[in-house]
């Protein structure tokens, strides 16, 4: 059963991490590339409002959002 866990703990440390140890070496000499990942994410999640804000222009534009602040019972 011990080896079963070591085992788990190697594919973790040793393989699945290794993207992540591959950054950490990185961070002394290119502060850009050892935050790549934070990057994406920060592009996606800016992808992602872009997209969002000009659903809400459409739906506002063809008079389909209900601004109403009685939409909801626990409102009225």
């Amino acid at each position: 059963m011990k080896s079963f866990f070591e085992g788990i703990q190697y594919l973790f440390e040793e393989i699945l991490f290794m993207p992540m140890n591959f950054f950490r070496t990185t961070e002394l000499a290119n502060w850009w590339t050892a935050n790549l990942v934070n990057w994406i994410f920060t592009i996606i999640c800016m992808v992602a409002m872009v997209y969002w804000l000009k659903q809400l222009k459409i739906f506002k534009e063809n008079n389909e959002d209900d601004q109403d602040t009685t939409a909801h019972s626990f409102l009225k």
